[in-house]
């Protein structure tokens, strides 16, 4: 009962979310929000690709690609030096990394500005990129870390007695056994780039570097907004994640448990 009730209260938003979607701007303000469309129509989801949808969405999935990479490039070589080194450093280091879930990313908006701009990198989406990965490195350095404990110490030392060296043990090992909490921040970390507004909107500024969530903003005029073809862009623009959550929910979550349980 619980969870049909669950389901309803989901289910009745995107309804009406998808039925407005299919309205005309005339019917959507005649009839309101919740009234049955007169006509269906598909203008809404044609016209969204005539303000520079396209543009916009090849640049969001260069931004999320490339916040993906990062932080798996750094996230997973960080985890392992933190699980597998003695080094006081290093444990300072992971501490540094627990600081970084306290920081909101609002009050470095500021300096992240001043880097960006002194490094002639803004109005780039890898300004954007930049500031995206290191605010989702804290928690995927958690998330993994915590996975990588999960290793018993004979496999460790097994790998040690063949030989290995450590890239060789992180390579063939560690990563292997820790897909789910790879999964984990990879579809994290894609969330936060995808659906990432603040970033965007300090350090770009042409039309040419715009992403899907400053894209919405076509749609808000002087003398008002078109609600039909705002929500049209919004479906569209959350499709592909919601695609790649769907595929990769059960990472998701496993990853999320293993940390809860810690």
């Amino acid at each position: 009962m619980i969870a049909l009730l669950w389901l309803v209260i989901v289910a009745v938003p995107l309804l009406v979310l998808f039925g407005a979607t299919l309205r005309t701007q005339d019917d959507y303000l005649d009839n309101g929000p919740l009234a049955v469309p007169d006509a269906v129509t598909a203008d809404n989801y044609l016209s969204v690709f005539d303000k520079g949808f396209a543009t916009a969405l090849g640049n969001t999935v260069m931004v999320t690609a490339g916040t993906v990479a990062l932080v798996m490039v750094t996230a997973i070589p960080a985890a392992y030096a933190i699980v597998r080194s003695p080094s006081r450093i290093v444990s300072s280091g992971f501490r540094m990394f627990l600081l970084g879930l306290a920081i909101p990313m609002q009050v470095t908006v500021v300096p992240i500005y001043l880097v960006i701009t002194r490094l002639h990198l803004y109005d780039s989406l890898l300004a954007v990129v930049l500031p995206t990965a290191a605010f989702s490195l804290p928690v995927s350095v958690l998330i993994l870390a915590s996975a990588m404990r999960d290793v018993s110490e004979e496999v460790y030392e097994a790998m040690a007695l063949d030989g290995a060296n450590s890239w060789r043990v992180l390579l063939n090992l560690v990563v292997p056994m820790s897909t789910s909490a790879i999964s984990t921040i990879g579809i994290y970390s894609a969330l936060q780039a995808w659906n990432g507004f603040l970033f965007p909107l300090v350090l770009t500024q042409s039309a040419e570097q715009r992403v899907l969530t400053l894209s919405l903003w076509e749609y808000q005029t002087q003398f008002g907004i078109n609600v039909p073809g705002l929500l049209a862009a919004v479906v569209l623009s959350g499709l592909p994640i919601f695609i790649a959550y769907l595929f990769a929910r059960r990472a998701l979550t496993s990853g999320l448990m293993g940390v809860g349980g810690k």
